[in-house]
């Protein structure tokens, strides 16, 4: 009874039945079509193979697909969580710069990814090495520059670590080793500049403050020097008293400034001492180093992508191919596109 259902249902719908695609037809297809599918495969492996080797073979600036070379630099944020308004100001200027920080992050952290996209760091990077004649950028040099640095400087944070990394891609290893270099030293300049490192501001304002006593001990020194040889070559009478008076107040001035020098020695020590104790707010990891190895393009992967499209491409022709045979060899399909052509000239 179930088979005769079967029979009658068949008998009901032969178009059904004509319309079903078997196994055995797609595998006939591609065998009918075994040769034009192995020649365009092999000839785009030939042309991917071919393409990689000249591309590697030419110089730099002429290479279609030159080879890439990243350096990258680390560096050390401390954490500073008692400043959650100073956190929650330096977060919106980075949403305002497109910068995603999590919540959870520092206000330290924070102002490091919005400095890593400012114009004010891309422009200092572009005035540096002159990228935008490097780049051969005529319309619109500044934001046009901007926007391709932002593709080869980038600048990336670990929440988990709290390691601040900066990265530029170049054809010449030792030009972005430059840039690196110079993005790093801009970054920790320009966090000493804002006063986040009490310690850093601290230090190089006691060293200057040595210099500047040590050099006034020398001059006071040399004064008194020059006002004894005069006084061995002989002085007048009446200048006795005032060689006297002006004796007494450079060796008051000189004791009071070796004085000066004293202390401010002692704070210096005393402050690598504790710095040496505390972790800074920058601290430089690892300086960037000339790569000897490229970071991109993959040429493997390219002819391995280059071959399968061919290959995908080859048996979609295939397919039409034999679709338009069969149309080519079914009146009644034919028929159909012709009325269908002459209904559209009408």
């Amino acid at each position: 009874m179930e088979n005769s259902q079967n029979i009658e249902s068949a008998s009901q719908n032969p178009e059904q039945n004509d319309d079903e695609i078997s196994l055995l037809d797609l595998i006939a297809v591609l065998l009918h079509y075994k040769f034009m599918i192995i020649a365009v495969t092999g000839l785009a492996i030939i042309g991917a193979l071919v393409f990689s080797i000249i591309s590697l073979k030419l110089p730099p600036e002429k290479s279609p697909l030159p080879n890439q070379f990243t350096p990258q630099a680390h560096m050390l944020i401390k954490e500073d969580s008692g400043s959650s308004g100073l956190s929650g100001s330096l977060s919106s200027l980075a949403s305002l710069a497109g910068v995603s920080v999590g919540t959870g992050g520092s206000s330290r952290s924070s102002l490091a990814n919005y400095l890593s996209t400012s114009n004010e760091y891309l422009d200092a990077v572009n005035k540096k090495f002159n990228l935008t004649e490097r780049y051969k950028i005529e319309k619109f040099p500044v934001t046009s520059t901007r926007k391709a640095l932002k593709k080869t400087l980038v600048s990336t944070y670990d929440d988990e670590s709290s390691v601040f990394t900066i990265s530029f891609t170049d054809t010449d290893p030792v030009f972005a080793r430059d840039v690196v270099n110079f993005a790093v030293d801009w970054m920790q300049n320009r966090f000493d500049e804002l006063g986040l490192d009490s310690n850093r501001i601290e230090k190089k304002n006691l060293e200057a403050n040595i210099d500047a006593t040590y050099k006034e001990i020398l001059k006071l020194e040399k004064e008194a020097q020059n006002l004894g040889a005069s006084v061995n070559k002989g002085v007048s009478i009446w200048g006795g008293p005032n060689v006297s008076i002006e004796t007494a107040r450079i060796q008051m001035e000189l004791s009071a400034q070796q004085k000066v020098y004293e202390q401010l020695k002692t704070q210096y020590e005393l402050l690598k001492v504790k710095m040496q104790s505390e972790q800074p707010v920058f601290q430089i990891l690892e300086r960037p180093e000339i790569p000897d190895m490229k970071s991109k393009p993959s040429r493997g992967k390219l002819c391995i992508i280059i071959t399968f499209a061919a290959f995908f491409i080859s048996v979609f022709m295939a397919f039409a191919l034999n679709a338009w045979q069969n149309i080519k060899n079914d009146p009644e399909a034919q028929k159909k596109l012709n009325l269908k052509t002459k209904k559209e000239s009408v």
